[in-house]
C-alpha cells in the first residue's frame, strides 16, 4: 500500500522549484497558480531569498503549489494532478493538507490555490496581531512534554512523533518555559511569524470559513488523511470542515502516521520540497520504504516504487478504514468530566462531553466537526485532569450510514 505526501511550512528552501521549470507544462501551471495566489511563486521558487520565502503569506501557496505541480509530474499528467495520481492514500502535514486534497480528488487545483492564498494572507495577519511564536520540543518524556507545555500556557501545536512536539503560544509564555523545560528535552525556537494551529489563530479560521463556502468537493478517491487526529476522512465535506478547523487546531502527525501503520502501507512518497516526512517515517515507520522527491530526476524512480507497492483495486476500500474520532482540549486547563461518563456509552456529540475550565471560564468539548452520534470508545482523561490545549480527550467510534 502507498501513500503520497505533502510536506508543510518551513520545508521550502531557496531555489527548490528550478529544476521543476524544465519540466513541459510547468511554467504555465505555476503561471497560473501565480494569478490565484496573488504573487509570483515562480520566482519565490527560484530567485528569492530564504528571508522572502519564509513569509507565511508567500510560503504557504509556494507550498501547495510545488505538491501540485510534482503530483502531475508523477501521473504524466499536465492537468491538476485531481484523482489522477496512482496511488492508495493521501495525507498533508498543515497547509500540505490542500495539496493532499487535490490528490485525493475532494477539490480541484485551482480551488486549493484559491484557498492558500486566503488562509496564507489571513494567518499571516493574525499572527502580526500579537508577539507570538513557536519552539521545538526534542526527546524528553512525552507525557512530562506535553505537561510542561500546559503548565506554562503553551499548546502542543505540532505533535509529530519520533520525539518531536512543538511548543505554541506568547513570547512571554515561551520565555517562561525556555527557563524551566522539560527534564530530557532540548528546546530549539522556530524562525516563525507566529503561534500556528493554535487559538491565536481564530481570525483565520473565520477568514478560511468564508472562502470555504464558494468552493465545491467531492468526496475522497482514496484514503485520505486527516491532521486533526489521523483519522481516514470519507467525505469531502467532513475533509473541508477540517481544514478550515485545523488552522487554529494542533497537527497530530503521530497520529497519521499510526493510521499509515494500521492500513498496512509499505511505502511513502514525499513530494517536493521533500524531507522532513521521510525523516520522521523513516524513525516511526520501521520497514517501510521512503522516497523524497526532490528533482525531477526522481520521477522515475517514484513510478518504480509505485507499481511496486500500489494495492490492488478495492484492496483498501472504505469498509476496512479507521473510524474512530479523537476529542481533544478546545483550550488548556482542568478537565471536568460530564455526569455519568462511560467508556460504551453513546452520544450525541452535540451533547456534553464535560469542559475545560480555565481562567475561571469554562470552555466546552466539542468537535471541531460534524458527526452523527457516536461510541465513546475510551475516555483518556480523569476529572480534575490538568489538560493542554489539543490533548486528546476522548475516542469516539462513528456507526456507518445505516446502521
Amino acid at each position: 500500500m502507498l501513500i503520497i505526501t505533502a510536506p508543510g511550512q518551513g520545508a521550502q528552501t531557496p531555489g527548490f522549484l528550478a529544476p521543476w521549470l524544465e519540466l513541459p507544462g510547468v511554467a504555465e501551471r505555476l503561471g497560473t497558480a501565480s494569478e490565484l495566489a496573488g504573487c509570483d511563486l515562480v520566482r519565490f521558487g527560484t530567485t528569492a531569498s530564504a528571508e522572502e520565502i519564509k513569509d507565511t503569506a508567500v510560503a504557504q501557496p509556494l507550498l501547495v503549489a510545488a505538491a501540485i505541480v510534482a503530483a502531475s509530474a508523477l501521473s504524466g499528467s499536465a492537468g491538476d494532478a485531481q484523482g489522477e495520481v496512482p496511488a492508495d492514500a493521501a495525507a498533508g502535514h498543515s497547509v500540505g493538507e490542500l495539496a493532499a486534497g487535490v490528490i485525493g480528488g475532494v477539490l480541484t487545483a485551482d480551488d486549493a490555490m484559491r484557498l492558500v492564498a486566503v488562509r496564507g494572507r489571513a494567518m499571516a495577519a493574525a499572527a502580526a496581531a500579537e508577539p507570538t511564536g513557536m519552539t521545538a520540543v526534542l526527546g524528553g518524556d512525552q507525557e512530562a512534554v506535553l505537561a510542561a507545555i500546559a503548565r506554562h500556557g503553551l499548546t502542543p501545536a505540532n505533535v509529530n512523533g519520533a520525539g518531536q512536539i512543538v511548543a505554541a503560544g506568547t513570547l512571554a509564555e515561551l520565555e517562561a518555559f525556555a527557563a524551566d523545560p522539560p527534564a530530557g528535552a532540548r528546546l530549539r525556537p522556530l524562525q516563525v511569524a507566529g503561534a500556528f494551529h493554535t487559538r491565536h489563530m481564530a481570525p483565520a479560521v473565520a477568514a478560511l470559513r468564508d472562502a470555504a463556502a464558494d468552493v465545491t468537493v467531492t468526496d475522497p478517491a482514496m484514503t485520505l488523511l486527516s491532521d486533526a487526529d489521523g483519522a481516514a476522512v470519507t467525505t469531502g465535506k467532513e475533509w473541508l470542515e477540517r481544514i478550515v478547523a485545523q488552522v487554529a487546531a494542533p497537527v497530530r502527525w503521530d497520529l497519521c502516521m499510526q493510521t499509515m501503520a494500521d492500513l498496512g502501507v509499505t511505502a511513502l512518497i514525499e513530494l517536493p520540497p521533500a524531507g522532513t516526512l521521510t525523516g520522521l517515517a523513516r524513525r516511526t515507520l520501521p520497514g517501510v520504504t521512503q522516497l523524497a522527491i526532490k528533482t525531477p530526476e526522481q520521477l522515475d524512480a517514484a513510478r518504480d516504487l509505485i507499481a511496486e507497492h500500489l494495492a490492488e483495486p478495492d484492496a483498501h476500500a472504505h469498509d476496512h478504514l479507521p473510524e474512530w474520532r479523537l476529542i481533544v482540549a478546545p483550550a488548556s486547563g482542568t478537565f471536568r468530566s460530564p455526569p455519568g461518563r462511560a467508556d460504551g456509552a453513546t452520544v450525541a456529540l452535540t451533547a456534553d462531553l464535560g469542559t475545560v475550565v480555565a481562567r475561571g471560564a469554562e470552555r466546552a468539548v466539542a468537535a471541531p466537526w460534524n458527526l452523527r452520534p457516536a461510541e465513546i470508545i475510551e475516555w483518556l482523561v480523569e476529572d480534575g485532569d490538568p489538560v493542554s490545549e489539543g490533548q486528546p480527550l476522548v475516542r469516539v467510534q462513528q456507526p456507518r450510514e445505516g446502521a
